[in-house]
């Protein structure tokens, strides 16, 4: 579904990508991981079209970034970090303001219903909740009915339960047929959704695989954990005694 080859992105001297290659297969969770700095959003945003590359090649589903801009336009979906959406307007005025952007006449309350919304539909966007907001994004993303979508630290900031009810949500989308690359900060999140994962640090992929492989690869080079690793964690433990029932604001 996506080929890069060679992708390197400088800002004078600086280079912020360094020549890295990949491949995301078509209806798999793709994660891009790293730490501040590391390369990954700019990598994303080239592959948005948000952002011009200084060298290299990327194809999305078949169409060249340089020669094709457009038409990769209307076939991805993009959910940034922060979202300006009109703070005073209803979330069915929002679609419908989408709608009109993409030319499309899809139902508000079916979209808002596939990111459990729908009784949020006369809400104004200013009084949702963190994780309403981080939802509704994302249906913004699927209202041209897109075959990629990305989504740049979508759980950033969400309470356990707002963040495993987005997860649910990404898988979701994944089973429709649609093809996600996601950045996170949380390896629990990128080990839970990614199918596959490339680790970047300092403008270079150092490691590409599925989690599971890469943890076993690191096990076998001998690593072992300080601590026992118990069978559940602080945040399953808050789950269990708040209720997996997503709470709105």
């Amino acid at each position: 579904m996506i080929k890069v080859t060679d992708l390197k992105k400088s800002y004078g001297n600086f280079e912020a990508v360094k020549g890295i290659s990949f491949n995301v297969k078509e209806g798999e969770i793709f994660g891009l991981l790293g730490p501040n700095g590391a390369g990954k959003s700019t990598t994303l945003e080239i592959m948005e079209t948000l952002r011009f590359k200084t060298s290299g090649t990327i194809n999305i589903a078949g169409f060249d970034l340089d020669k094709q801009p457009d038409e990769i336009k209307k076939i991805i979906g993009v959910q940034l970090q922060t979202s300006g959406f009109y703070p005073g307007l209803k979330l069915i005025e929002l679609v419908e303001l989408f709608n009109g952007l993409y030319n499309r006449k899809v139902d508000p309350i079916e979209l808002l219903a596939k990111v459990n919304l729908e009784d949020k539909a006369k809400a104004i966007y200013k009084s949702l909740s963190g994780g309403q907001k981080q939802r509704f994004s994302i249906a913004t993303t699927l209202i041209n009915d897109p075959k990629i979508i990305f989504l740049d630290e979508p759980t950033t900031g969400l309470d356990p339960q707002a963040r495993r009810n987005l997860w649910d949500l990404i898988k979701n989308i994944r089973e429709q047929g649609t093809t996600v690359i996601i950045t996170t900060h949380y390896m629990d999140e990128a080990e839970y959704l990614c199918d596959r994962v490339a680790i970047m640090d300092a403008g270079k992929i150092i490691a590409l695989d599925c989690p599971d492989q890469l943890i076993d690869q690191l096990l076998a080079a001998g690593f072992e954990k300080k601590k026992e690793t118990k069978g559940a964690n602080l945040e399953d433990v808050f789950i269990q005694l708040t209720g997996h029932t997503l709470r709105e604001d």
